[in-house]
């Protein structure tokens, strides 16, 4: 290319850059801020986690008796006034138990698992449901998570909230400026988190509990926060 082509292509593309930055040169000054809100709430709802497990010589043999055992444990909590659909298998598989033994593969017979999730809507019940379901043929308890049953709307506060903060913010910016907002021009969700306490992990015998030793269950609290960016456009 020649220079005498060189500079004709910069003449060419110089205006369109320029009309490129100039609404942000010429547009109206703004302010970008972040705000936060917080909600806090006591569990009202559990997921407990049951499983049954059997190991033994043939795989037909061990899917035989963690049916048995899984299928006892739905009936007992079903009677126990657990809906049907709060009740949902999270995992079933078959494997082959081998040992090493002086560099060679020993079979040890095959592992059936059967596990599923209960949800309990009564806070005051997960001890007790536990104890159902560890007595009815259950060889494990693998944990315990909270949530909230109105955790939409609570998240829908904490926004709300977040929003608030972001105005109080972006007000006292434009004041410190020695200005004024003179309107919203955006409002971004930048995150909501909030789960709650981390699941209790627990693992029982199979024996059956004395009446009394249900274990006490806390819930604690569930923080669900919110956060947003809010850029308002100054007088």
């Amino acid at each position: 290319m020649t220079r005498l082509s060189v500079l004709a292509l910069v003449v060419v593309l110089t205006p369109a850059v320029a009309a490129a930055q100039a609404p942000a040169v010429a547009g109206a000054p703004t302010v970008v801020v972040r705000g936060d809100g917080e909600v806090r709430a006591v569990p009202d709802l559990a997921w407990v986690g049951l499983g049954t497990e059997h190991t033994a010589p043939t795989p037909k043999e061990a899917q035989a008796v963690v049916a048995k055992a899984m299928t006892a444990v739905q009936q007992k909590l079903a009677a126990a006034g657990v809906a049907k659909d709060a009740m949902r298998t999270t995992a079933y598989d078959v494997q082959a138990r081998i040992d090493w033994v002086n560099g060679k593969q020993v079979p040890r017979g095959y592992m059936a698992r059967h596990a599923i999730e209960v949800r309990v809507d009564d806070l005051a019940r997960v001890g007790e449901l536990l104890e159902l379901a560890i007595g009815a043929g259950g060889t494990s308890v693998q944990g315990v998570r909270f949530d909230l049953k109105e955790r939409a709307r609570l998240e829908r506060d904490a926004l709300t909230r977040a929003v608030a903060d972001a105005r109080a913010r972006a007000d006292a910016v434009a004041a410190g400026a020695g200005s004024a907002i003179a309107g919203i021009v955006r409002i971004e969700e930048a995150g909501l988190s909030g789960g709650g306490p981390e699941p209790v992990m627990m693992r029982m015998a199979a024996a059956p509990m004395a009446g009394d030793a249900a274990p006490p269950v806390a819930p604690g609290e569930t923080v669900i926060r919110a956060t947003v960016t809010l850029t308002a456009r100054l007088k």
